[in-house]
């Protein structure tokens, strides 16, 4: 993890995701798009960690929530 998401981290912005890993957060936001369930907090995941829309295509997401996340995926 780089130093600019660790100190982001532990600000204390998101407490619950401390010692998160970027398997982890792919995780999470792969399950709230099946789930239909993209938060702000999920938009702050794909962000932070700079997901693909490739990337989530290959780990179950939809091309139809990918398509929908666009504006915010590298």
């Amino acid at each position: 993890m780089g130093k600019s998401k660790r100190r982001i981290l532990h600000q204390g912005r998101n407490n619950l995701i401390t010692n998160l890993k970027r398997e982890d957060a792919l995780k999470s936001v792969v399950e709230a798009c099946n789930a239909k369930k993209i938060d702000l907090d999920i938009k702050d995941l794909i962000s932070l960690f700079g997901f693909s829309a490739e990337e989530l295509l290959e780990s179950g997401a939809s091309y139809e929530d990918v398509i929908g996340l666009k504006g915010i995926l590298s």
